[in-house]
């Protein structure tokens, strides 16, 4: 998606030039039906392999084990709003807990925000160039960054910390992180903001329109005499001067300074860890993490740089968005529309399931700061290099022999591929991420086996998706075009459904307590029946869960994942699955079956499906502004 020079001349000169003396900034919107994806794929600390932790991807259509900023460039869509922005953005996935089994959840991502500031300072602010690679925070800490409740991200002033935690409450007492707390058991808060601490806090993050948002800084210095894809040395926080103003060392490039908000929906499990409140956070990053001090994250710039550079020059739209600034190139997506792709990794790392995937263990606080298992965004504490890197994950015994001969990202001498490519006198194709169904499991993760999909690497060339075999640069080249299936759910009640009111459901299981089988049906976060969610049983089965919820009045009962309960009077937000949804054996009963993954073995009194008015729930986000970062 190139400019041509005209088009920016002429987008330049129609407004005035940013004033060196005065922050700007614009907010980076994403749009569309959640991530990007969500994978264990990391392209910049474990090129060609899976990396050993799941992420939660926004951006460009082309991220993937080899993603660069050129391949990148060559993508079909991106989740971010302008069309010119093709970079990739991604942060550790967050999981639940739970308290009962110690299975856990993934937690759904509300949405991202991707602030650009362009600060104040003696150096002019360019466009990231074409392929730079940052990392932020750091995936290996498990005790406390700092020991004061300061934030700082200016290197003159102490150690950097880029990273923090944002929890909106109704009230703040009890205080949302231990008073007096040094770290070593519990976050710390930080004392000019109730709303913000480092580590998870201890509290339900319950205000109003906002869960918990995980934040973190982005250095803003590039030196191009370490290169692109140096992410260990190439890029620092610039130093504050006089004037208010913050200036990077002579030689170096001073580019935009990112700065991600992610927000959770942590609300959600609300019920389900309230015994925990002012104890312990439930919460845990997908690398293991229990304290949250390791949140950390990734970039690999993929903007049309004339794009952003007349948006450096020219906008201040601050939270209204790049989409209010002035002579925008490019233009902005549809927002009806979505841009998602699926992991070239089969495996799950959504739902329920025993272990987190890449069976990471947990770490911090109890469990002890053993080996991290961080290969995203083990990034250096304060501004310095990093000492060393996190060491690559070999891909699981499945993996075929050409994925292991992943070679570096195109145009980087200095890359970080597992391996070098075999050579060949023949040219190399160049096949974009195959397509992997997006479908719930049915058999605990445990027992799920693992594959990578060849993705070999160009010798050099890019194709264009939209243009299927034209010719690279002394390549040929195919690009087989991906495809996401999205699962419709129907709200059972009386704004329609696919099965009637009454409708007996189609299943051979055998009457339980008094109550007959009404079917197999789909389950969420926001949960389908919500009466009562969990119960404390010891082993589930049918017989016991529909005994249990009958004695507290409820009409409707529902088993899951071999050993879960949950009680209510209707099926909401919820559609029929095929049976072999729910093919778990129950633990407290062999021969009894209890639901699958995300799917429950419904059980009502006659076998049909109680009638209710579907819900409709319209989530208005507000933005707290009482952080001091947006008043500097």
């Amino acid at each position: 998606m190139r400019f041509s020079l005209a088009l920016v001349v002429l987008a330049t000169s129609v407004v005035a030039v940013k004033d060196k003396t005065k922050r700007t900034f614009a907010v980076l919107h994403h749009y569309g039906k959640g991530p990007l994806t969500t994978c264990r794929a990391d392209p910049i600390i474990n090129p060609g392999v899976p990396s050993s932790h799941t992420h939660m991807i926004m951006g460009a259509s082309n991220f993937g084990f080899n993603a660069t900023g050129e391949s990148l460039r060559q993508s079909r869509c991106t989740t971010a709003l302008p069309k010119a922005d093709l970079s990739a953005y991604w942060v550790p996935q967050l999981y639940f807990k739970d308290p009962i089994d110690g299975h856990f959840e993934s937690v759904k991502m509300d949405y991202m925000n991707v602030y650009y500031f362009f600060e104040a300072s003696n150096d002019d602010i360019k466009a990231f160039p074409v392929g730079l690679q940052m990392i932020s925070g750091n995936a290996a800490l498990r005790t406390p960054p700092r020991t004061t409740d300061v934030s700082n991200i200016d290197p003159s002033k102490g150690a950097v910390s880029p990273a923090a935690i944002t929890c909106p409450r109704s009230g703040y007492n009890p205080p949302s992180w231990l008073p007096g707390s040094d770290g070593t058991t519990s976050g710390i808060q930080n004392g000019n903001n109730n709303g913000e601490g480092i580590g998870f806090p201890l509290q339900d993050c319950d205000g109003l329109y906002s869960p918990m948002r995980t934040d973190l800084h982005f250095p803003s210095c590039y030196n191009p005499q370490a290169g692109l894809t140096n992410y260990k040395t190439n890029m620092q926080f610039p130093v504050g001067v006089s004037g208010g103003k913050n200036d990077c060392p002579a030689g170096w490039i001073h580019v935009p300074q990112l700065f991600y908000e992610i927000y959770w929906n942590t609300h959600d499990f609300a019920p389900r860890f309230k015994d925990l409140l002012g104890k312990e956070s439930p919460f845990v990053f997908a690398n293991g993490d229990v304290t949250g001090y390791s949140m950390h994250g990734d970039f690999i710039a993929g903007w049309d740089e004339a794009a952003l550079q007349q948006v450096i020059d020219n906008c201040d739209a601050g939270t209204a968005g790049f989409d209010k600034c002035p002579g925008l190139m490019g233009g902005l997506n549809d927002r009806s529309t979505s841009c998602n792709i699926d992991c070239p990794l089969t495996e799950q790392v959504l739902g329920s399931m025993a272990k987190l995937p890449g069976n990471n263990p947990l770490s911090g606080y109890k469990y002890g700061t053993g080996a991290s298992s961080g290969s995203s965004g083990a990034g250096a504490p304060a501004s310095q290099p990093q000492a060393s890197s996190p060491p690559k994950q070999s891909p699981p015994a499945q993996t075929s022999s050409s994925s292991k001969a992943a070679a570096a990202p195109v145009k980087s001498s200095s890359s970080k591929a597992a391996a070098s490519p075999t050579k060949s006198a023949t040219p190399t194709t160049l096949v974009s991420q195959p397509v992997v169904k997006t479908k719930a499991l049915s058999t605990p993760p445990a027992a799920a086996t693992t594959t990578v999909k060849a993705l070999p690497v160009p010798t050099g060339g890019i194709t264009n998706p939209n243009k299927p075999n034209t010719p690279g640069a002394g390549v040929t080249t195919t690009v087989l075009d991906t495809t996401t299936v999205w699962m419709t759910t129907t709200a059972y009640g009386k704004d329609g459904g696919a099965a009637p009111t009454g409708a007996p459901a189609s299943g051979s299981q055998p009457d339980v307590a008094g109550f007959k089988y009404a079917g197999c049906f789909k389950d969420g976060q926001t949960r389908t029946l919500s009466g009562e969610i969990r119960p404390n049983l010891g082993k589930i089965s049918n017989t016991n869960c529909v005994t249990y919820c009958t004695s507290k009045g409820f009409k409707v009962a529902g088993t899951e994942y071999g050993g879960q309960c949950y009680c209510g009077n209707t099926l909401a937000g919820s559609a029929k699955l095929a049976e072999s949804a729910c093919s778990m054996k129950c633990e407290g009963a062999a021969g009894q079956t209890c639901g699958g993954s995300w799917a429950l073995s419904v059980y009502t009194k006659d076998g049909t499906i109680p009638s209710a008015p579907a819900k409709r729930h319209l989530r208005n986000h507000v933005h707290h502004r009482s952080n001091p970062i947006y008043r500097r």
